[in-house]
C-alpha cells in the first residue's frame, strides 16, 4: 500500500489529498500543528503534528507540504528535506504537462493546469486548478500560481511569489521574489522583488 503523509490540514490540503488519490496513493494521512484539536480534514484523518511526522517519516512512501502560505510551506519543505523525508511530486491526471518540462520535488499540479515545453517549475510550487504555464517559463521555489492564471512564454517568477486568481502575465516578463500579483491583474512589465501589484495594467500598490 502506497502511503502519503501531508503536512497542513486545510482546504488546500483537501485538494492535494484528492489529487493524490487520483494519482494512485492508497492511504493519505494529515499532520497539522492544530492537532489534537483538529482530528479530520474532510474525509481524511489528522493523526499528529509536525513533530509527530518527523518521528514517523519511515512509515510513509512520500511526503508533501500542503500549506498555502509560501514562506511557511518553503520552511517546512526545507525542514522535511533536512530530515530525509521522501518528498514527492503530484500531477493530477487531468493536468497536461509536457515531457520536456521539469517539475521540482514537493510541487503540486492540479486538474486542468497546463505546463508547456521547457518550462521549469521550482520545488514546493503550487500550480493551481486550470492555470497555464507556457514554454520556457522559469518558476522559483515555493511559488503559487492561482486558479486560472496565465503565464505566457518565457516568464520568470522568483521564489515565494504569488500570482493571483485569473491574472495574466505577458511574455518574457520577469516577476521578482516575494511578489504578490493581485487577482485579475495584467502584468505587462517587469516587477521588482518584495512588492504588491494589481490592476490592468498591473501597477505597484502603495
Amino acid at each position: 500500500m502506497k502511503r502519503l503523509a501531508i503536512l497542513g490540514a486545510s482546504g488546500h490540503g483537501k485538494v492535494v489529498a484528492d489529487t493524490a488519490e487520483c494519482c494512485g496513493w492508497q492511504s493519505v494521512e494529515f499532520f497539522d500543528d492544530a492537532w489534537p484539536g483538529l482530528q479530520k480534514n474532510g474525509v481524511w484523518p489528522v493523526v499528529g503534528d509536525t513533530a509527530a511526522l518527523m518521528g514517523r517519516l519511515a512509515d510513509f512512501d512520500g511526503v508533501l507540504v500542503a500549506i498555502g502560505n509560501n514562506r511557511v510551506r518553503h520552511a517546512k519543505l526545507l525542514e522535511l528535506r533536512a530530515e530525509g523525508a521522501r518528498l514527492v511530486i503530484l500531477v493530477h491526471p487531468a493536468a497536461t504537462v509536457s515531457r520536456y518540462a521539469v517539475i521540482g520535488e514537493g510541487a503540486v499540479v492540479f486538474a486542468g493546469a497546463v505546463v508547456n515545453a521547457e518550462a521549469c517549475i521550482g520545488q514546493g510550487t503550487i500550480l493551481n486548478t486550470g492555470c497555464s504555464i507556457d514554454h520556457d517559463c522559469l518558476l522559483g521555489d515555493a511559488v503559487h500560481i492561482s486558479p486560472g492564471a496565465r503565464l505566457a512564454g518565457g516568464v520568470q517568477v522568483g521564489d515565494l511569489s504569488w500570482v493571483g486568481i485569473g491574472a495574466s502575465v505577458r511574455q518574457l516578463v520577469r516577476i521578482g521574489e516575494r511578489v504578490l500579483v493581485g487577482a485579475g491583474s495584467a502584468v505587462i512589465s517587469d516587477i521588482p522583488d518584495d512588492v504588491t501589484v494589481a490592476g490592468v495594467p498591473a501597477k505597484r500598490m502603495r
